[in-house]
């Protein structure tokens, strides 16, 4: 899938996401995220400010994920995490539920990160903003993607800005990207 353009791969994979879940009964839908959460949670123990996002539409929801606390807000500078509860969200960037720029600002150690696809090794396709790049270029932070298992692949095209994964969570199966680059 090298050979094929980022914006194509990008609406090859919202397509098969969205299939995916369409798929799903609420109920399996629910089991799913739940043992993502009991597969991702133990690569937070430890970590004193750990950063989730707020699930849009198919993607994978880390709602059941309970050390999570800082969420993402978009703004001029990019993206930046906050310490906020779930009922003072309010829409953002693309209609996202954002903390409020007055929410406290932190700096997570560890970093919950949404996808389209994923390699094994860590090459993350995202919605194409650069906005999680930035961040996590600018933060040593454990890196730990979700995903649905649909969303992982063999190869992506990867650019010098793209950054690299550290873990992929997936409902079934843990990667731990660093063995396999």
């Amino acid at each position: 899938m090298t050979d094929i353009s980022k914006p194509a791969l990008r609406q090859h994979f919202r397509r098969a996401r969205r299939a995916f879940v369409d798929g799903l009964a609420p109920a399996e839908r629910e089991i799913l995220e739940r043992a993502l959460a009991s597969i991702a949670e133990p690569l937070l123990v430890g970590f004193a400010r750990p950063a989730s996002y707020s699930a849009v539409a198919d993607e994978i929801s880390p709602r059941f994920i309970s050390a999570a606390a800082a969420l993402p807000r978009v703004g001029g500078e990019g993206l930046s995490f906050h310490d906020c509860p779930h009922e003072a969200l309010i829409p953002g960037f693309a209609g996202i539920l954002q903390p409020p720029a007055d929410a406290p600002r932190v700096a997570p150690d560890a970093m919950l990160v949404p996808l389209l696809a994923i390699t094994p090794a860590g090459v993350r396709l995202g919605q194409g903003k650069g906005y999680y790049d930035r961040a996590l270029a600018a933060s040593t932070a454990r890196t730990i993607a979700l995903a649905w298992d649909v969303q992982i692949t063999d190869t992506l095209p990867s650019d010098a800005w793209d950054m690299a994964i550290d873990y992929i969570a997936t409902p079934t199966r843990l990667f731990d990207c660093a063995r396999s680059r």
